[in-house]
């Protein structure tokens, strides 16, 4: 069964269309990426997966049941980060991880559990009593990953994981996504940090003016620019096309 397809978004605010038809899937143990350039429509995108945004057109299925429709039971399946990691500012690095299992069904000392395992395997340690406000910008991030990944989601939805992150903490957020994606989670991530992508991801999508616009093979040398290739043409095609409807219409 899919973990996650969006199908037919549309999205318009104020006359723009930030989602023009956008399609995605994303199969259980498959890491999909996606890529665009700053106002292509990744995080108006993730924010309609998980219900943030109301979709004007187009639906979203998570394990094969309508958005609209899931049970608690299987929106507790599902890990995000979107635009901000989670993190309550007055709680702690504990305290925050331990109400994040919590929320997804996690029992207390479950939660408790992880939230160690985490607090560990995130190296967080030094951190672990301190209130998140005081964190830096990166240990707020690891934060935010250690909350989204504690009660072991199947879909794992990261909106610009790596932002903030030092080289160390970006190994260490490779490591989750591997494993995630091992024991059988779907992740969906969006990055501009396309080397990192190309070393993790299984399927890379290119998205431009809120629809896929062309793909990308994964370990491809100069992803880059292959990646404005696919934009640029689009960018080209779409012009051609604008101008003929004009002149037919002359």
């Amino acid at each position: 069964m899919t973990a996650l397809e969006l199908a037919g978004a549309v999205r318009v605010y104020g006359g723009v269309r930030a989602l023009d038809g956008l399609s995605l899937t994303v199969e259980p143990g498959e890491i999909h990426a996606i890529i665009g350039l700053n106002g292509a429509g990744k995080t108006t995108a993730m924010k309609a997966i998980v219900g943030q945004t109301a979709l004007d057109a187009g639906e979203v299925r998570l394990f094969g049941e309508p958005f609209a429709h899931a049970s608690p039971g299987r929106l507790a399946r599902l890990g995000l980060s979107i635009e901000q990691p989670f993190g309550y500012p007055e709680l702690t690095v504990r305290d925050n991880i331990v109400l994040a299992a919590r929320l997804h069904g996690l029992d207390r000392g479950a939660a408790a559990t992880a939230a160690s395992s985490w607090i560990a395997r995130l190296e967080l340690e030094p951190w672990a009593g301190r209130r998140a406000r005081g964190l830096s910008l990166g240990n707020r991030q690891r934060l935010g990953l250690a909350c989204v990944a504690a009660h072991r989601p199947d879909l794992l939805v990261l909106d610009e994981p790596t932002n903030a992150l030092d080289p160390a903490g970006v190994l260490l957020l490779r490591d989750v996504i591997l494993e995630a994606a091992a024991r059988g989670a779907g992740v969906l991530v969006s990055s501009h940090h396309l080397d990192e992508v190309s070393r993790i991801a299984h399927r890379i999508t290119v998205i431009h003016a809120g629809r896929v616009v062309g793909a990308l093979e994964p370990g491809q040398a100069d992803l880059e620019r292959r990646f404005f290739d696919v934009v640029r043409r689009w960018d080209e095609d779409h012009r051609h096309a604008a101008l003929a409807r004009q002149e037919a219409h002359a």
